[in-house]
């Protein structure tokens, strides 16, 4: 009798030790999915650099944007604007708050998650420019350039390793995503573009491969992308200076105003 109660006991422990393992380790993998939850009041890369693009739209579901350019010198607080404003068109359903250098989201307004066809709001760095052209046809660029060719790929698969970036399938040793874009055969979209740097330690889900890309402002919305004429992105493309640190904002235009004096912008 005595042998069965110690057993059970031993069952009934090891049962307890079982589920503490697999909480802690659920938690753990939550806590590394979730993204950083603080909204920035104050964002100190907005007050240090030197060429700012803005994407304001009347609302948070409006498809329509407009784009401006701004500059200023090192330690000088006025903003000056570059050229006209030109239109673009964001993501199909909108906006809604991205992961950059403002953080997270405001609690209680649109997050922007895979598949969602939204742009991402907020503050974002630049990445690399891509496009079909050789990399001797756009000396013109500032930015590092990447040829688009027919192994590059998007990838939009969360559970991938590779999630958030744009690979060349050839360099990888073992392609781990069950899905992504063929860069290639999206066609004269991808003809030239940026990549803005939204969520880049690619929480799983949360968005990924956001670009600044060729389209007819005229078309419907993109699936997520912000997306301008060719000869206004070649404008904005040559303009770009990484020794100014650029960075992008896309925002509803109550929202840009709310945060106007906080964030420093134009």
């Amino acid at each position: 009798m005595q042998s069965v109660v110690c057993s059970s006991a031993f069952l009934l422990l090891g049962r307890m030790v079982v589920g503490l393992v697999m909480f802690c380790l659920q938690n753990a993998s939550a806590s590394l999915a979730s993204p950083p939850a603080k909204f920035k009041t104050a964002i100190p890369e907005l007050f240090t650099c030197e060429q700012l693009v803005t994407v304001t739209t009347k609302s948070w579901d409006d498809v329509n944007a407009t784009v401006r350019l701004y500059e200023r010198t090192a330690g000088d607080e006025t903003w000056r604007q570059v050229g006209n404003p030109f239109p673009a068109v964001i993501g199909q359903h909108g906006l809604a708050w991205g992961i950059g250098l403002h953080g997270a989201g405001k609690p209680g307004e649109p997050e922007k998650r895979e598949g969602d066809k939204k742009a991402p709001a907020g503050v974002f760095r630049f990445g690399d420019v891509f496009g079909t052209a050789l990399p001797e046809q756009v000396r013109f660029l500032r930015l590092s350039y990447r040829q688009v060719t027919p192994t590059t790929e998007a990838i939009d698969d969360p559970k991938s390793k590779y999630y958030n970036q744009v690979v060349d399938r050839r360099s990888v040793t073992h392609p781990d995503w069950t899905s992504s874009e063929s860069m290639l055969q999206v066609g004269g979209r991808y003809r030239l573009g940026v990549i803005v740097r939204h969520n880049t330690a690619a929480y799983p889900g949360y968005g990924s491969c956001i670009f600044f890309h060729v389209w007819d402002p005229r078309d419907p919305g993109t699936t997520g992308c912000t997306a301008t004429s060719y000869d206004h992105l070649v404008r904005l493309l040559r303009w770009l200076d990484p020794k100014k640190s650029p960075l992008i904002v896309q925002l509803p235009a109550d929202e840009y105003q709310q945060l106007k004096q906080g964030w420093g912008l134009p």
